[in-house]
């Protein structure tokens, strides 16, 4: 690819971005969006009313990124939880090595690389790409010893940078378990495939085997029941009642020009009466009352409660029967993070769910090869005029040229692959997670996988699916077949940087397609009741694209390091984009305590290996044995050092320490806390809850940000006020934390003021 197809690829991103993020900036300050670009503040109400003169809202601004700038660490802890933190720790662990790594390959690589053959260069927008990268370099050439310099300086600095962030995360983890507020799931064990035993109940089977065998320990127990019709018709009928009776008998339909949403007619008088206060009859039923819990409709689950944190980690542990199959016992997730479809699946199916998942992942990967397969086609215009003879005219202009074999291909494979999360997502479902956390991690492993494959190791081996099926025909000819093919590749995966990262995140904070829906909704639909729904940060989504970066930096860093000034804005731009999603978009109902943090490890300790792995490749075709010999042991200590901190670290992610829980709960018996925790047990796992809880985002409400500043429809130019200031009331925060009028803006630490958009958000997920 030529220097001048990159160029009008990055100059088409770089006009894409600057117009995209000066438009946020200006639509972030009308009033009509707040409910897109401020969904977790709003929720959350911790914002007060301010304006700036009238004109300023309609002017660019870079005031957003200052305050994602300043925002710390622990405001960001208090404010979305560990997960967040994670992974933003993770964009910065980027930011730190590929800053690094882009001194050492610019200022020593590039040179090496750019000059390794005696040739008249043209001017630089003229010159190919691979005069920039290691193939440039004669056989034999001396030189080759600063390519492997540069690989053990890359190396060293990501192992170290690598062991203080996992250091640091494991400490955040205990961290977060032991300074949190008490919480349910961890006096609660999770239990499934109880035995069927004709004469009795599962409910009464499970009593009486943990009565038997955990006397001294068990607490009560609640079923998981059949989530049928007459359960969702349930769901649906509470949900309207709870729908009818938080509605302000104070809120009537005043007279307007719209007609009513409802009947149609004009709204000058009141068109409705609103159910009285009097007989708390819908909120004082209890889940017994409304669901017919017979013995056909258990399920064999159910969540078991112990008297403390060290009783339900054991009864976890261990295995409850000498049949595997039978009493299987796990920690139960968060009530907030329950996915309650999958725990009526029965538990002898999962293992063929997973092998058919898995199957079926790993037979999409392989029908992706055929876009991936016609994309690198647009890259290679003699195959493509050879292929259509039609286009030979078109492709002989030069901005042409330059646009299909720079810009086309890296936009198809991204519309291509807008269909993979949903599909892996799926996939995850099938298997039977128990929570949502473990779905969407699952999710997050299997588009991680699927993006690397597609992305990286397809197109430098493309051409024929034959040949890509048959390329590695010994396990020797590995590091070679790599060598020769990522220097071909390295403008298309500079091109895809441009596309997938800079364009991407600016579509990520300009949120187009809740912007549409809610001009939908307030301009065809007339929608004007003061409700809008928050999101869950795509973690599953954004931590692979994370990552393929990461392995798109480290392959080409010693190979073609052009790609890494890109590299460092992209990551830099994700730090002050991402925060700013999360403090101000995302809302955090459920999260996996940091567990994310290892699969970014570990793939990044493969980046580094097969990093490795092509110079080795690079080193043997260019016959430099003694660069070779270097770069064996370099290979040997990266696997020493992952295997070092998969036994130091990766166990604290995965179980519970018992030494923690221990001193958790002697502390809680000696403050008098564990009959109230007791009490409030049986209640946060109801299947059905008639009672709305508070998202788990409540608890770690965004204190810090209470002063943080909305417009103010006070404050707006007279002759604008009255008719944006009614639409802004709905959309503000109280800044002094007081119950809100009956106009507000639904609270999430006010479930009696909630619409019934709002309901169903609490309902969902």
């Amino acid at each position: 690819m030529e220097i001048a197809a990159l160029l009008t690829s990055a100059g088409i991103n770089i006009s894409i971005c600057i117009v995209l993020l000066s438009l946020y900036s200006v639509l972030r300050k009308q009033p009509a969006n707040y409910c897109v670009y401020f969904g977790r503040r709003l929720v959350c109400g911790g914002a007060r009313r301010y304006d700036p003169f009238w004109y300023e809202r309609f002017v660019p601004s870079p005031s957003w990124l200052v305050k994602a700038w300043e925002t710390s660490e622990d405001e960001l802890l208090a404010a979305a939880g560990l997960d967040a933190v994670v992974f933003l720790r993770m964009v910065l662990f980027s930011i730190r090595i590929f800053f690094i790594t882009a001194v050492v390959c610019i200022a020593f690589v590039l040179p090496v690389n750019y000059y390794g053959q005696p040739r008249v260069h043209k001017e630089i927008h003229l010159e190919s790409s691979e005069v920039f990268t290691i193939e440039n370099l004669k056989e034999g050439s001396k030189w080759l010893w600063v390519h492997c310099l540069a690989l053990y300086i890359i190396t060293s600095a990501a192992c170290l940078l690598l062991y203080f962030e996992y250091r640091t995360i494991a400490k955040m983890r205990l961290g977060h378990i032991t300074g949190s507020a008490p919480k349910p799931s961890q006096f609660t064990v999770l239990i499934r495939a109880i035995p069927w035993h004709p004469e009795q109940s599962y409910s009464d089977t499970l009593s009486k085997y943990f009565t038997n065998y955990y006397s001294s320990s068990y607490l009560s127990h609640q079923m998981v029941y059949h989530n049928g019709i007459i359960q969702r018709l349930l769901h649906d009928a509470e949900r309207m009642c709870l729908s009818l009776k938080h509605v302000s008998p104070e809120i009537s339909c005043r007279p307007s020009l719209t007609p009513c949403n409802f009947c149609g007619g004009p709204t000058a008088t009141n068109s409705f009466h609103i159910l009285s206060n009097d007989g708390d009859s819908v909120k004082g039923m209890e889940l017994g009352e409304l669901t017919v819990t017979t013995t056909e409709q258990e399920r064999p689950a159910a969540f078991v409660f112990f008297k403390t944190r060290y009783d339900a980690l054991v009864v976890s542990e261990v295995l409850q029967s000498t049949n595997p199959m039978l009493w299987v016992s796990d920690l139960a997730p968060e009530p907030h993070d329950v996915y309650w479809r999958n725990l009526n699946i029965p538990y002898r199916q999962l293992w063929i769910r997973r092998i058919a998942t898995l199957v079926g992942a790993v037979a999409f990967m392989f029908v992706f090869l055929i876009p991936v397969t016609f994309i690198q086609g647009l890259t290679q215009l003699e195959q493509l005029s050879h292929a259509f003879p039609f286009l030979r005219g078109i492709l002989k202009k030069k901005f042409i040229n330059q646009v299909i074999t720079g810009y086309l291909p890296s936009v198809i494979l991204i519309l291509f692959f807008y269909a993979v999360p949903p599909l892996m997502m799926y996939f995850s479902a099938l298997e039977g997670c128990i929570s949502r956390s473990i779905r969407k991690n699952s999710a997050c492993i299997k588009i991680l996988y699927f993006t690397i494959w597609n992305v990286f190791f397809v197109n430098i081996l493309s051409g024929s699916v034959i040949r890509q099926l048959n390329v590695f025909s010994s396990v020797r000819d590995i590091p070679a077949q790599l060598a020769r093919a990522v220097p071909t590749q390295a403008g298309f995966f500079t091109t895809y940087c441009f596309t997938s990262g800079w364009a991407s995140l600016a579509c990520e904070i300009m949120q187009p397609m809740a912007l549409i829906w809610n001009l939908v909704a307030k301009a065809i639909s007339k929608n004007k009741d003061d409700s809008y729904e928050t999101l869950r940060f795509p973690y599953h989504t954004e931590i692979p694209r994370l990552l393929l970066f990461g392995l798109l930096g480290f392959t080409n860093s010693v190979i073609a390091p052009l790609i890494l000034p890109f590299l460092l804005i992209y990551f830099f731009l994700a730090y002050l984009i991402y925060k700013n999603q999360i403090l101000n978009v995302y809302i955090t109902k459920y999260e996996s305590g940091g567990k994310y943090w290892p699969v970014f490890h570990n793939t990044t300790i493969f980046s580094l290996i097969l990093t490795q792995i092509i110079a080795l490749g690079f080193f043997g075709l260019k016959l430099s044995t003694v660069a070779s010999g270097f770069t064996i042991p370099l290979i040997l200590l990266t696997l020493l050092f992952s295997e070092y901190c998969r036994h130091r670290f990766s166990p604290i992610f995965h179980k519970h320490p018992a030494q923690v829980l221990i001193d958790m709960d002697r502390a809680d018996e000696m403050a008098g806390k564990m009959e109230e925790l007791h009490k409030k047990l049986h209640s946060v796992y109801s299947q059905i809850p008639l009672h709305l809880q508070k998202s788990s985002s409540n608890g770690e409400s965004s204190a810090p940000f209470a002063n943080q500043e909305l417009p103010d429809p006070e404050k707006l130019k007279p002759e604008e006020g009255d008719a944006i200031a009614k639409e802004l009331w709905g959309f503000q925060g109280n800044e002094s934390g007081q119950e809100h009028d009956t106009k507000s803006c639904p609270s999430a630490s006010s479930p009696e003021h909630l619409t019934p958009k709002m309901i169903e958000l609490h309902k969902r997920n």
